[in-house]
């Protein structure tokens, strides 16, 4: 290992560690029962196979980050965007979010493409049924991203005939084709590619999509949560990810 990489490892190791001393005794009990783990909607393919035993919720990093804030009693939280998870650092929540993978949006469309679309620029035809992510969720947010980068908002948002709290709902409109096309992450893409094609974004209007995780301050199960955290960062679990389609965690 170079000496550079490994001085990185070293110290995010440290890191790790020191997150779990620094964390009073009273509130780490003993690791009894099920790791509970809240992540985004995208990341429901490829969790279970990189660690099958926690007690997984899946939905829009939003809706995850309000329960958490509600009480929801919860061990892990990893969200398609630093937002949510640096939010509840800042409440206090949280131990510092770590990034562990990033992505890129695609727009997908139905197998048949009824409505000939072959470039994100057809979506500003009159007609064209566009299903893309609430606004409040991070898929919505990166959407807008890229439809601001490239100079078409206006003419795509006037047909957008759905939003929804999370990829899965986009995924399901394009495939059920209640929509002409839809943006989503190229993770989520890739399970239902019989049934959808796949239009590539340029990269020059790409958002910069990081996932971050971070462990609850009030886990029940904390050296369970930094194991389930240092599996996703260790070389094996980011060629996992990277074999489900995201890209290696970002260099700190």
């Amino acid at each position: 290992m170079r000496p550079r990489r490994l001085a990185a490892a070293i110290l995010l190791a440290a890191t790790l560690l020191g997150l779990v001393a620094s964390t009073p005794s009273s509130a780490r009990p003993e690791d009894n029962g099920k790791l509970t783990v809240f992540a985004a909607a995208s990341l429901t393919q490829v969790f279970p196979k990189i660690n099958a035993r926690p007690n997984y919720s899946f939905a829009g990093s939003d809706q995850l980050a309000a329960q958490i804030q509600l009480g929801a009693q919860v061990d892990v939280f990893a969200a398609a965007s630093p937002k949510y998870p640096e939010l509840l650092y800042q409440k206090g929540m949280t131990q510092r979010p770590i990034p562990f993978a990033t992505n890129t949006l695609v727009l997908i469309v139905p197998k048949s493409n009824p409505a000939r679309i072959h470039s994100v620029l057809d979506l500003t035809k009159p007609g064209v049924r566009v299903v893309i992510g609430d606004a409040s969720v991070p898929v919505g947010s990166y959407t807008l991203t890229v439809l601001k980068n490239l100079g078409i908002s206006d003419a795509v948002l006037k047909n957008v005939v759905s939003r929804e709290q999370d990829v899965k709902g986009v995924v399901g409109k394009v495939v059920t084709g209640e929509a002409d096309a839809g943006f989503v992450y190229v993770t989520d893409a890739r399970p239902v590619r019989g049934k959808v094609l796949a239009i590539a974004i340029r990269e020059s209007a790409q958002p910069h999509v990081v996932y971050e995780i971070a462990v609850l301050k009030n886990a029940r199960h904390v050296q369970a949560a930094y194991r389930f955290v240092t599996a996703l960062i260790r070389p094996p679990g980011q060629k996992l990810l990277v074999s489900y389609g995201f890209g290696r965690r970002p260099k700190t």
